[in-house]
């Protein structure tokens, strides 16, 4: 914040303590850019204008005069004497100047101001322009001012305190930042090791950086151009953007083992554009959505996204995705490789936002030794079968029944008795009828029993695939990436003890993966460009034969199925009733606020089943909540 605005400095709230020498985390953009620090005590020039930032691991503040325990770092401080900035070490120099109104600003670094040269002597923004080059990891650090060697020069030039600390992997603290590319700017030597004052370490001394300074003196502006190096570190920097290759990053869901054919997937890309450079990012489940959340925030989210499951509704209804139907009516032959039951799944509002990259969707896993002692043989039929059948399984530790509860996967249990969640218009709830009364009183019934097991209700992925692999559970209702995860973890299981079927009435509710491309994308035709590709044939079997998934395209799935048959026939048998029933998926409505809606509707269920609340008081909540959701 620059003296232009002194008006909002007075703000107090969101202070952080700082004490000398305490490093201080700053959440910056990746990128290349830089940061500057105010030559007043602890205050940061606003660097909105700057374009993306560096991400230092840290900034180290050091404190003026003696040392106050417990300082804060204000908005808002009183002027501390003048200082000196110095370069601890690696001593790539920087250009360093005030920008004052009226000035050339290339670097576009100025903070606005409304006052233009009416502010008060030593009221300037003062910054410096850094880079990423080979002063990468060099460490900054504002410090106690020295004598200089010219008293006179005291009241003229004004010292900037600059403070940024970047790492790279391997360097100290540098945890794994990622390196822009060098460019060099304002490069002139080494230091040496050797702590420098500051007008040797930023170049305005009698030798060693070159640089353009700008003083004030006696109340006038006088330009002095000590050499030409800062200048054309300035030209690098305004220019160093445009001369950029461009760029296309992917982010995809949690599948960090499959790097090795992603780098595949960005070498064939290579020989098709070798104009554009392809980053790949990887997130866990649980950290993917807030991080294409912050992206798009910040006006840089990835070009290509791997979602799963519904998350993606919130982001077309908001505007963030591209509407690929342009794409697909120019190049038909994309729209035919995929199934069209599932690219039905990723339409919203009529238009098609995402592709499919792999399929999954919910089906019954069974332990054939339980049903043998309990004297079952078939999977169930009916609705009620799963309930009789699980009771018989029921005793000490064992239960009979378990299904997953998150992004609607429990929805089939109603889907086979006729209920509906909303109205064809989406616009009202329609689940509160009779028989959606009748098969939760069913379901709570059972849960008090120990027929279902409560972890049904309460766990998530891992606690109802450990309960079934552990062998203590007779059926469980999940999609069919569990069966990976159990085969893993129960010893008991192969093909002569677990069975597969579909649910009563061959209902499933799709959990599936897809590809969309965000809307704010610098690069749309290289990301759909990359699109295709990684849903070809090719590297669609690739991915399904690696990680053991269908993938939605015809071709591909056929063979991959092939393969499946050949080297692990249980396997195949899952995949066989994942590719079954397709005109039965439910539980994938297109509702702008399904997260929304979702937990409005479950949290009452998981009252009732759990016997908090009646299912008659249940489902009028139920009633009212989603009814307020969908009224928004």
């Amino acid at each position: 914040m620059g003296p232009h605005q002194g008006h909002r400095r007075i703000r107090d709230a969101g202070r952080a303590d700082a004490r000398p020498g305490q490093p201080v985390p700053l959440p910056l953009s990746p990128g290349l850019g830089r940061l500057a620090l105010c030559a007043r005590a602890g205050r940061f020039v606003d660097s909105g204008g700057a374009g993306p930032l560096l991400r230092p691991a840290a900034v180290v503040f050091r404190e003026m005069g003696p040392a106050r325990p417990g300082a804060q770092l204000r908005q808002r401080q009183a002027r501390p004497r003048p200082r000196h900035a110095r370069q601890s070490d690696h001593g790539a120099a920087l250009a360093e100047r005030a920008l004052r109104h009226g000035q050339p600003d290339p670097g576009r670094l100025r903070a606005s101001s409304r006052h233009g040269d009416r502010r008060p002597r030593r009221q300037h923004p003062q910054l410096v322009v850094g880079s990423d080059g080979p002063h990468f990891a060099s460490d900054f650090r504002i410090q106690d001012p020295e004598e200089r060697r010219d008293p006179g020069q005291l009241g003229q030039d004004r010292t900037l305190g600059r403070a940024v600390r970047t790492g790279r992997p391997g360097a100290a603290g540098a945890g794994g930042i990622h390196q822009a590319p060098d460019r060099g700017l304002a490069r002139r030597g080494q230091a040496g090791g050797r702590d420098l004052s500051c007008r040797r370490a930023l170049g305005g001394g009698r030798s060693g950086n070159r640089v353009e300074t700008v003083r004030r003196e006696r109340g006038t502006m006088a330009l002095k151009r000590v050499l030409a190096g800062a200048t054309m570190a300035l030209a690098v920097l305004a220019a160093g953007p445009v001369a950029a290759q461009k760029k296309i990053s992917v982010l995809t869901w949690n599948i960090p083992v499959y790097e090795e054919k992603i780098k595949g997937w960005i070498a064939d890309f290579k020989q098709i554009r070798p104009d554009i450079t392809v980053e790949w990012i990887d997130k866990k489940g649980p950290e993917l959505g807030p991080f294409y959340q912050t992206q798009s925030a910040a006006g840089t989210p990835p070009d290509i996204v791997n979602v799963q499951g519904a998350l993606w509704l919130e982001y077309a209804a908001n505007g963030a995705l591209l509407d690929l139907g342009p794409y697909l009516a120019k190049e038909r032959e994309v729209a035919g490789r995929f199934d069209p039951n599932f690219m039905k799944v990723w339409q919203f509002e009529g238009k098609q936002y995402l592709l499919p990259f792999y399929i999954t969707k919910t089906l019954l896993f069974y332990n054939k030794e339980m049903f043998k002692e309990a004297g079952l043989s078939d999977p169930p039929k009916t609705f009620d079968e799963i309930l009789s059948h699980a009771a018989k399984m029921t005793k000490g530790e064992k239960s009979g029944f378990l299904t997953a509860n998150f992004d609607w996967l429990y929805w089939p249990l109603f889907a086979m008795n006729g209920v509906q969640l909303v109205t064809p218009d989406l616009k009202k709830a329609a689940f509160n009828t009779p028989a959606a009364l009748d098969t939760l009183t069913k379901l709570a019934k059972a849960t008090d029993s120990g027929a279902i097991n409560k972890i049904a209700w309460t766990g998530r992925w891992v606690e109802p695939n450990g309960a079934f692999a552990a062998g203590t559970v007779g059926m469980l209702h999940i999609h069919a990436p569990a069966f990976f995860y159990v085969r893993g973890s129960g010893k008991w299981v192969n093909q002569d003890t677990l069975g597969v079927a579909a649910v009563p009435g061959g209902w499933s509710t799709p959990n599936s993966h897809a590809l969309f491309i965000s809307k704010a994308s610098k690069e749309p035709d290289a990301a759909w460009e990359f699109l295709k590709l990684i849903t070809s044939k090719k590297w669609a079997v690739t991915f399904g034969t690696t990680l053991n998934n269908l993938t939605g395209n015809i071709e591909a799935d056929k063979e991959i199925m092939a393969h499946f048959k050949a080297n692990d026939p249980l396997a195949a048998r899952v995949l066989e009733v994942q590719m079954s029933n397709l005109d039965k998926i439910t539980g994938n409505w297109p509702l702008a606020r399904d997260s929304q809606v979702k937990e409005a509707f479950y949290t009452e269920i998981q009252n009732a089943v759990l016997g908090r609340k009646t299912p008659k008081e249940a489902l009028d909540t139920a009633e009212r909540n989603v009814n307020r959701v969908l009224s928004r």
